[in-house]
């Protein structure tokens, strides 16, 4: 999946990279500690918080509920 800022594609790639590697070499293997990738999620995350207030997107509208509320999108009904 892409970033929500262009500019943040890479470092997401890194994070990923980081973070598929931990998993598959430490994780699985039972050693939990995930701060090896800490530094890069941290610069990720942040690139990420800057790119949110860019395109004003209200992080309170991402948080909250839709499904089953009258606020869900309904797919309207095929005409025959």
């Amino acid at each position: 999946m892409n970033s929500l800022g262009e500019d943040c594609m890479e470092l997401k790639k890194k994070y990923d990279t980081c973070f598929n590697s931990w998993f598959s070499e430490k994780f699985l293997k039972g050693h939990t500690d995930e701060s090896q990738c800490a530094p890069l999620f941290k610069v990720y995350q942040n690139c990420v918080k800057e790119a949110v207030k860019r395109h004003n997107i209200d992080l309170h509208e991402l948080q909250s509920d839709h499904l089953g509320t009258e606020k869900e999108e309904k797919v309207p009904p095929k005409k025959s």
